[in-house]
C-alpha cells in the first residue's frame, strides 16, 4: 500500500493529451511536475486544476536539450524528493510533405523530440528511481497508432514512434532490477484540439481524404491512470485504446 505522497512528472503537459492527463493526476491525488516549452500553457493547465496549486511544479522545458532536462529531474527531486511515475508524452511532427523533400533540419527536429527526449527523461529518472525509498517507479511512454502503421508523408514522426517502442522494451528490462517498470500505450485519434482536423478529412494511404471518428480524451487518461496505478510488480507492457471506428484495424 502507497503511504507516501505520489509524485508524477508529465512532459509536453501544457496542451492535448499531458494536459488532460496532468488534471487526472492531481484528482487522483498526485503531485505532479509539468514540464513543456511554453510556460503560459503549463500555468494555463494549473489554473484549470484549482485548489491544489501546491502539488504543482511547473518547469518549462525543451526535452531535446540535455541540459534542460538535467535541470527538470533536479528541481523535481529538490521540490517534491522522489518520483514514482514519468509520462513520457511530448512529442512533435514534420510538415506533411512528401519524404524526398524533407530537410534535414526538420527530421532532426522531430528525432531531437520524440525520441532524444524521451531517453533523456528516462535516463534521468532511473537515476532518482533506483535510489529513492521506496525504491523504484514507472515510466510510461506514448507511442501512438504510428508506432504500428504510418500514415501517409508521416516519416519522420512514424519512425521516431517505431523506435520508442524498442525504447519502451529495453527500458522495461533495465529497469527490472531497479524495480522500475516501463510501459507503452498507443493512442488512435484521441480528440484534442491537435486532433480536430480529422473530423474534417484527413490524407488516406490510397490518396482519398477522408474524415475520421475520434473518442473522448478522457479514456486515455482513465488508461493512463489505471497503468500508473498497478503495484510494482505488476506491468502494462502495452496498451492501445482508440476510436474504435477509426481506419486501423482491416483495410480502411
Amino acid at each position: 500500500m502507497t503511504t507516501h505522497q505520489r509524485v508524477a512528472l508529465v512532459t509536453g503537459a501544457g496542451t492535448g493529451i499531458g494536459k488532460h492527463l496532468t488534471l487526472a493526476l492531481l484528482q487522483e491525488g498526485y503531485a505532479v511536475v509539468l514540464a513543456g516549452r511554453r510556460a503560459e500553457l503549463l500555468e494555463q493547465t494549473v489554473a484549470e486544476a484549482e485548489s491544489v496549486r501546491e502539488r504543482t511544479l511547473v518547469v518549462p522545458t525543451d526535452v531535446g536539450d540535455p541540459a534542460a532536462v538535467r535541470a527538470l529531474f533536479a528541481k523535481t527531486r529538490e521540490t517534491f524528493g522522489r518520483l514514482d511515475l514519468l509520462f513520457n508524452n511530448a512529442g512533435s511532427g514534420a510538415p506533411p510533405i512528401p519524404l524526398e523533400d524533407l530537410s534535414y533540419e526538420q527530421w532532426q527536429s522531430v528525432v531531437d523530440v520524440n525520441l532524444t527526449g524521451a531517453f533523456l527523461c528516462t535516463q534521468e529518472a532511473f537515476k532518482i528511481m533506483k535510489d529513492q525509498d521506496p525504491r523504484g517507479g514507472r515510466i510510461i511512454n506514448n507511442g501512438s497508432i504510428s508506432a504500428h502503421v504510418p500514415r501517409p508523408n508521416s516519416a519522420p514522426y512514424t519512425a521516431t514512434k517505431h523506435a520508442m517502442t524498442g525504447l519502451t522494451k529495453s527500458t522495461a528490462l533495465d529497469g527490472r532490477k531497479y524495480d522500475i517498470a516501463c510501459g507503452q500505450i498507443d493512442i488512435g485519434n484521441a480528440e484534442t484540439e491537435m486532433t480536430a482536423r480529422m473530423k474534417k478529412g484527413v490524407p488516406q494511404a490510397n490518396g482519398t481524404i477522408v474524415a475520421e471518428p475520434t473518442m473522448d480524451v478522457a479514456n486515455v487518461s482513465r488508461a493512463v491512470v489505471y497503468m500508473a496505478g498497478l503495484p510494482l510488480d505488476a506491468n502494462v507492457q502495452f496498451m492501445t485504446v482508440m476510436a474504435t471506428k477509426m481506419p486501423y484495424v482491416g483495410r480502411g
